[in-house]
């Protein structure tokens, strides 16, 4: 409750946010945005709206369905969620619009907009860790509350696409040395692309992959394929003993089936890469602005799932040291080979252009990626040939003092 001057005792505060906290776990996805604003209410912040990035991240879906949607391009609420940044503007009533960004760790998740009086310091700290505190919230909620799924989709999802998204992680995931990022299209008729990526103590783990094929047969292939690299992780293989766990579980399961793939380990602290390709288009470096196009390029091991007469009695692992500032693309053929109305393929020197141009105008890697796979779709008036696919690791250590 806002004391008559205005402010919010420290105690009154604490006995707020745990009210808040007992509120929102018991909260079904109806009851949250009331349980919200009753805390924002009582602590003098006016009213606040949840706005759930669309599967594409092409709009902004509010939470209480009795609110507009957004666009994300074109809008103030999209340039906080592009930029990751506060936005503030005038309400038209005397009040103002604050929009902040939700976001958890690297993962965008959508923005807030807080409709109040005024604001300050004190207000504006807390309103970012109430939007801090959300975006834990709709993570955790959203693991088994299909509601956030329904929210954030804009029309049906195909059987074999609903399979393989139920193994896809995050889009983005980072720490202070490293952001890991990725898209995927066609969001809603996915065929067999799939990427992965995850923490381990020092390590990041990043795999993509591309079965063969558009059908169900296809996205079982690569749920297959990423449950034993995960099964095998999680025991700690080291790369070689990872990608010889996939092919075992593929020849077993599958043994009709098969999948080109990428495995990496990035060492955070030292930016040592180590990688296996295994049939796959090889990884791409861009360092310094500019694309070193064969410096990742090494003889392709077999695709996963062959006869082990054929895949040979182990896959190679190769080794590089990263710079700080250096960008890895894992990517599927769907993404060079998408064509525009004219026939012409986007290519591989057009792809890394657009990266090297967006990063040198200080877009994040998200957005990055948002952005290229919003321009492949929109020269082919939103149809692929094939999946597109695209994961990039950005490295950035720490400068030290």
């Amino acid at each position: 409750m806002v004391d008559a001057d205005g402010t919010t005792s420290a105690e009154t505060a604490e006995a707020l946010l745990e009210e808040l906290i007992r509120a929102s776990e018991q909260a079904s996805p109806a009851e949250l945005p009331e349980a919200v604003n009753r805390y924002v209410q009582a602590m003098g912040l006016g009213r606040v709206v949840v706005y759930l990035i669309d599967l594409q991240q092409r709009r902004l879906l509010p939470l209480d369905e009795g609110e507009e949607e957004l666009e994300v391009d074109g809008s103030l609420a999209g340039w906080a969620y592009r930029t990751d940044s506060l936005r503030v503007a005038e309400d038209g009533a005397g009040g103002l619009l604050v929009w902040l960004p939700l976001v958890n760790a690297a993962e965008r998740l959508g923005v807030l907009c807080f409709r109040i009086k005024a604001l300050d310091g004190h207000t504006l700290w807390r309103c970012r860790v109430l939007a801090s505190f959300l975006a834990l919230i709709i993570t955790s909620k959203r693991t088994y509350i299909d509601s956030f799924a329904q929210r954030t989709r804009t029309r049906p999802m195909q059987l074999n696409t609903e399979m393989l998204r139920a193994f896809l992680p995050p889009r983005s995931i980072g720490t202070g040395r490293v952001v890991s990022t990725a898209v995927v299209e066609p969001a809603y008729e996915l065929g067999g692309d799939a990427f992965d990526h995850s923490f381990t103590e020092d390590i990041l783990h990043a795999t993509i992959l591309d079965a063969m094929g558009h059908d169900l047969a296809s996205g079982l292939t690569t749920s297959v394929a990423m449950a034993g690299c995960r099964n095998a992780r999680r025991t700690g293989a080291d790369l070689a003993q990872l990608v010889a766990a996939v092919d075992q579980a593929l020849s077993r399961a599958l043994p009709d089936q098969f999948c080109t793939g990428i495995f990496a380990q990035l060492h955070m602290p030292t930016g040592v890469l180590h990688w296996c390709n295994c049939g796959h288009p090889p990884p791409l470096l861009i360092r310094r602005h500019r694309l070193h196009q064969k410096a990742l390029v090494r003889p392709p091991e077999p695709p996963l799932g062959l006869p082990a007469s054929l895949s040979g009695d182990s896959r190679q692992v190769h080794e590089t040291a990263l710079e700080p500032g250096d960008q890895i693309l894992l990517y599927t053929d769907g993404i060079v080979e998408a064509r525009d109305e004219a026939g012409e393929q986007f290519g591989l020197e057009r792809f890394a252009d657009y990266i090297i141009r967006s990063t040198a105008a200080g877009q994040n890697a998200s957005e990055v990626l948002r952005l290229l796979i919003h321009a492949i779709l929109d020269q082919g008036k939103n149809e692929l040939s094939d999946d597109a696919t695209i994961l990039m690791i950005e490295w950035q250590p720490p400068v030290a003092a």
